[in-house]
This record gives structure tokens, C-alpha cells and sequence, in this order.
């Protein structure tokens, strides 16, 4: 299930810099490039609540987006953004232009299921992930939400490659010259006993 494309709309820059993108904060809106698709880059404004909703709201990154610049409607596809590691809002999103049949690289999360039917969980096994996601070359107007990752019937020592995944239509990894590890379930780490029974060490 994707997330619903939206539309967003945008005003050109003209100028860029350091000083006019403090402006633009000030004034509720944050920079933004559009690129891409072998034309020039467009520097624009964006709403920066509104960004910042759809980076929470989740899928962002996997969601092509209508961008209205000036009565321009461009697609895109979110490739990067900062958000200001203190406040918490964004100060910068990249966009690449993305046309009907066009390829898009895209990190896709993965998901696991079924690891109350993996032998090794319930054993006391713990699933180590290697990837929490995995980039894919998929269709711009067909990226997937997730990968699906079944874990029924694995045990202790066994790991999921990305050959055992089942791939969306239409897309292949990034990573093709082998077949990387996604997760594995390891034995359960043992706990050194505390010497001596209780140990307190709660000193006032």
C-alpha cells in the first residue's frame, strides 16, 4: 500500500545563499532544489510545516510528490533532506524530477513477519538485522512501500539473503554483484552470572 502522491506548492529562488535561507525560515518556508532528468537545477521555497508533516507522517522518501512551481506542475521524488538536529524541523529537502517510465534508486524499509513461526526466535534466538533497508532500482510511479521479509521456519544460525526476498515488480537491487545478508538469527547472548547472587550496586 503506497502512500497518496500529494502536491505541494513552491516558489522560485532567485536569490541563494546563507542570508536569503535564514530568510525564508523566518518566513515559515525552507530551500529546496529540484534536479535531475538532465535539465538545470530549479532552486525553490517550500512550506516547511508542511514538509515537516510529511517526513513524520513516514514514507516520505518513497512517495513521488506534484510540485506546483509557478503553475509548473514538476514530479518528484524526495532524494535527501536536513533537518536541524536541535528543533527538529527541516532546513533543506533535494528533489529529483521524475518523468513516466523513469527509474528511480529509493532505500525501501524492510519489514519482517512471522518470527513467531522462526524455531530460532522461539528458542531464545534474537534476529540481528543487517539491513533495515535495502536500495532498489524500481518504476518511479511504482515504488514499493516495503519488503516483505518471512522468517517462518528459521533457526539459530540461519540468515535471509536478499535472493530469498520476494522483489516487487519491477525492481532489482542496487547492490547486484552479490547476495548480501539481510538478517540472521543468532544464539541468544548469555548473561554473565552476577558473583555472589544479588549484586547491589546502588550506593547513596
Amino acid at each position: 500500500m503506497s502512500h497518496a502522491s500529494y502536491e505541494l506548492k513552491a516558489q522560485k529562488r532567485d536569490r541563494v545563499g546563507k542570508g536569503s535561507s535564514r530568510e525564508l525560515r523566518r518566513n515559515g518556508l525552507i530551500p529546496a532544489v529540484i534536479y535531475g532528468d538532465k535539465q538545470q537545477p530549479i532552486s525553490i521555497s517550500l512550506p516547511s510545516k508542511e514538509i515537516t508533516l510529511k517526513i513524520h507522517g513516514g514514507g516520505f522518501m518513497t512517495t513521488v510528490a506534484t510540485i506546483d512551481v509557478d503553475g509548473e506542475k514538476i514530479r518528484v521524488l524526495p532524494k535527501d533532506y536536513q533537518l536541524d538536529p536541535v528543533r527538529d524541523f527541516t532546513m533543506h529537502v533535494d528533489f529529483l524530477r521524475v518523468t513516466k517510465g523513469s527509474s528511480v534508486d529509493v532505500e525501501v524499509p524492510v519489514h519482517f513477519i512471522n518470527d513467531d513461526k522462526a524455531p530460532g526466535i522461539k528458542n531464545g534466538g534474537v534476529l540481528n538485522i543487517v539491513r533495515h533497508t535495502v536500495e532498489l532500482t524500481v518504476p518511479a510511479d511504482d515504488i514499493p512501500e516495503a519488503l516483505t521479509v518471512d522468517l517462518e521456519g528459521l533457526s539459530i544460525g540461519d540468515s535471509v539473503h536478499i535472493s530469498q526476498v520476494k522483489l516487487p515488480k519491477n525492481a532489482t537491487p542496487v547492490i547486484a554483484d552479490r547476495d548480501f545478508t539481510i538478517a540472521t538469527i543468532a544464539a541468544p547472548a548469555v548473561l554473565p552470572e552476577a558473583e555472589g547472587g544479588e549484586a547491589e550496586a546502588t550506593e547513596e
